[in-house]
């Protein structure tokens, strides 16, 4: 049977009526909840600007040759960890060698013809210009001989510092020449953090300064000292370089992702007791204190410092919000302040 559309409508207006009804009867049942109050803080705080890095030793070194000649021996592979002063590289190089024995033998004669004519002019058989000129030649022949020594020293190439092969480009056989890169190494229990920071911040930041930094790989986020300040900017991206000492920690390695928090202008914001946010879903809601009840106000926060929640957006100051006994409170419940 089809029931007329103005009895339909008669029916939902009742329906209606009657749950609105239902819920006022409700809305004036809730009983009186018991909180505690605070009332929204206004503070001034230096804004934190963020600025991306990347790790890297204090300490690091490019080992290549200086001479030309095989190589003989490499004792280290990719990863090893050296002491300063283990051997690294082992070059052959007979001919400098030939060339220390060569300056050596001149050395040596030069010496004993020096001793002849310094004897001779002793006994009036030889001028003073003639001993001069022996003199010279033997100071010739001393640097020939330490010249030469110094290169075959090169022929052997020692580990600068205590750390880590990171990368290896040489094998035993190999032929080594001036200026080629045979070793990677670095020290991986110093680090620092190097960034890019803008030129209207690089001002605020002096050396010692202690910034926070951020490694989201390792999941640290820890305080390093600053320890270098570029003097000057880059004129292509205005920024300026500035590095960042960090504590030991195994987790880090060079090379990782970092984020540094730099302190920006300072600003006036609003500050509530952590506690007094109620997160539901993405919603974060907050009781306001008006007319002795609990009145339900959306917001929006900000940082957490120091047991305080910025409120970006939706408070006032002064206003007075409940932050003890609020997890169960019903929007415009009559509330009780302890």
């Amino acid at each position: 049977m089809k029931i007329p559309t103005h009895l339909m409508f008669g029916l939902m207006m009742i329906l209606v009526s009657g749950l609105g009804a239902q819920a006022q009867e409700s809305q004036t049942a809730l009983p009186v909840a018991t909180v505690q109050t605070s009332t929204v803080i206004e503070q001034t705080v230096p804004t934190l600007v963020e600025v991306v890095g990347t790790l890297q030793a204090v300490e690091r070194a490019a080992i290549a040759a200086k001479v030309t000649g095989v190589v003989t021996d490499v004792p280290v592979v990719l990863g090893s960890r050296v002491n300063k002063g283990d051997l690294l590289v082992k070059i052959s190089a007979r001919e400098i060698a030939a060339q220390l024995n060569q300056a050596q033998a001149r050395f040596n004669q030069a010496g004993r013809n020096l001793s002849r004519e310094q004897k001779l002019l002793k006994k009036h058989a030889a001028t003073a210009e003639t001993v001069k000129s022996m003199q010279d030649q033997y100071a010739v022949a001393k640097a020939a001989v330490q010249g030469a020594r110094t290169m075959l020293s090169y022929a052997t190439i020692f580990a600068p510092f205590s750390g880590v092969i990171t990368a290896k480009n040489v094998h035993a056989g190999d032929l080594a020449t001036p200026g080629t890169v045979l070793l990677r190494m670095e020290n991986d229990q110093k680090l620092q953090a190097v960034c890019a920071v803008p030129e209207s911040l690089v001002l605020q930041i002096r050396p010692g300064q202690t910034l926070t930094v951020t490694v989201p790989t390792a999941g640290l986020t820890i305080n390093g000292k600053v320890a270098e300040v570029a003097p000057s900017a880059d004129p292509a991206s205005r920024t300026a370089a500035v590095t960042i000492d960090l504590s030991y920690n195994e987790k880090l390695r060079t090379g990782q992702f970092s984020r540094v928090k730099l302190p920006g202008q300072a600003k006036t914001s609003l500050f509530v007791p952590d506690g007094t946010v109620l997160l539901k879903g993405q919603m974060e809601r907050i009781f306001v204190v008006a007319d002795n009840k609990a009145h339900l106000r959306l917001v929006r926060t900000g940082m957490r410092r120091d047991g305080l929640t910025e409120i970006v957006a939706g408070l006032n100051p002064g206003e007075t919000v409940i932050w003890q006994n609020n997890e169960h409170l019903v929007d415009g419940q009559p509330i009780k302040i302890e």
